[in-house]
């Protein structure tokens, strides 16, 4: 797995969202700066939290000038019941076939209870307007993903 660092050029890409519409990087980049934020599933516990959490501080996000992206390898079915359920604020993108996430270099070994396999790794990229990794996020608690980020925007 190589992760991309800051500085680097970020991935252009184009992946369904919850309604199944095409969503691509450069457009969201149009707006202003781009959390993506790739999390292993949607509807888990760790997800779950860290998507309330996004949710429920996106206010202060958008003082920043950022909107947030979620990624995953979900279906856009399961994102729609996803974004609904937990009433989030922002969009959720289906790579199923994880090719922008080997992309990011966020694909690859995982243990989890003695068991190893392929999957997403839970790391996010703040992205500039001029698509370039501001910075990157991969050491962080589900439970505090947001604060890390904001307190990443406060101090730049």
């Amino acid at each position: 797995m190589n992760t991309l660092k800051a500085g680097d050029k970020a991935p252009q890409f184009t992946l369904p969202n919850a309604n199944n519409e095409p969503v691509s990087l450069s457009d969201l980049l149009a707006q202003g700066r781009v959390l993506v934020y790739f999390y292993p599933k949607a509807m888990t516990p760790g997800c779950t939290v860290q998507a309330q959490q996004l949710r429920d501080h996106m206010q202060q996000l958008q003082q920043h000038q950022v909107q947030v992206v979620g990624i995953s390898t979900d279906e856009p079915k399961r994102l729609a019941k996803f974004t609904e359920r937990d009433q989030l604020n922002f969009t959720l993108l289906g790579d199923v076939d994880h090719q922008v996430a080997e992309a990011f270099g966020v694909w690859g070994l995982k243990k989890f209870m003695g068991r190893e396999y392929d999957g997403l790794h839970r790391i996010s990229f703040l992205v500039n307007q001029d698509g370039t990794i501001a910075h990157v996020f991969d050491k962080f608690k589900t439970k505090d993903h947001h604060q890390v980020v904001l307190d990443h925007l406060a101090d730049a």
